[in-house]
């Protein structure tokens, strides 16, 4: 079978065709521009290709209740033009195949379990860190979904007592998002994260709201693996960082090997690199197609 897959972001949509085993046929990149626009290229791309069905890892917020009236729209995104979007109904009116929809980071998610870093494991966390900060996760080898979706990158996290920044959240200012995101990180420093790369005090007030963060997840999922990704984790320094905040904070409260002996297995960055949404994406047009969704 032949599928699609869109990894739909803010900032650029990412479109492929694929098999069920992950492997890309065919790809194509271009800029979030209006929908119409936008979806006019995916309609360009995606014109001839005979896909059997199209899995959608998106931006959001999103509604995925499929009892809602907006399921597969996108909801009340700050992006502007984009919200009330109906993204899956568009899709399917215009490529008339089944259609597979959740979040970009729940995506990303189920990538890294099917060919990635978390390949075989039951559990997962997948953040990605950059423009925003969103997490996902597969729990009994399922995304984790209730009335909506996960928005885990917007929990609250202790303030360093030195750092008076109020953050950049438009909702609810020095979230996790509001203070370690990129534009955080460039707003505090006036720096963009690349330029700020030999600053060790940047890096530690990164890590250890990072560390709040999966401190939390941690107690409240217990992931079998943690996979952190996206453009400010390209500061490679973050990671050994990270996992000695997160040993600290947890400070011996839970015993086991991931943490006590094995945390640089525990804590990695994606198997998948970049394209673990994308791949993701493919994985959810496969489960549309057998009703695993």
């Amino acid at each position: 079978m032949k599928f699609g897959a869109i990894e739909a972001g803010g900032t650029k949509f990412v479109c492929a065709v694929g098999d069920e085993i992950g492997n890309i046929i065919e790809k194509t990149v271009f800029p979030t521009t209006t929908p119409e626009e936008t979806f006019s290229k995916v309609y360009e791309f995606f014109y001839n290709k005979e896909i059997d069905s199209l899995g959608i890892g998106s931006f959001g917020p999103i509604d995925i209740d499929p009892h809602s009236k907006k399921y597969g729209f996108i909801t009340s995104t700050p992006k502007p033009g984009w919200s009330q979007v109906d993204f899956v109904g568009t899709m399917r009116q215009k490529l008339n195949v089944p259609v597979g929809f959740d979040t970009d980071v729940n995506a990303a998610a189920l990538g890294e379990v099917q060919w990635g870093a978390a390949k075989g494991l039951d559990s997962c966390l997948y953040m990605t860190v950059g423009t925003g900060i969103g997490v996902g996760a597969i729990v009994d080898g399922k995304t984790l979904k209730g009335f909506t979706h996960p928005e885990m990158g917007h929990i609250l996290v202790r303030k360093n007592e030195a750092d008076k920044f109020q953050g950049v959240c438009p909702y609810h200012g020095d979230c996790l998002e509001g203070v370690a995101s990129g534009p955080a990180i460039e707003a505090r420093w006036g720096k963009k994260g690349q330029e700020l790369a030999n600053d060790p005090e940047v890096w530690e007030l990164e890590a250890d709201y990072l560390a709040q963060a999966l401190m939390a997840y941690t107690l409240i999922l217990s992931p079998h693996r943690i996979v952190v990704g996206g453009g400010v984790m390209k500061q490679t320094q973050l990671f050994p960082l990270i996992r000695k905040k997160v040993a600290e904070k947890l400070n011996g409260y839970v015993q086991h090997p991931n943490i006590l002996e094995n945390i640089e297995e525990w804590i990695v960055p994606p198997g998948l690199g970049d394209e673990a949404g994308v791949k993701g994406a493919l994985a959810l047009a496969a489960k549309s197609v057998r009703g695993e969704l």
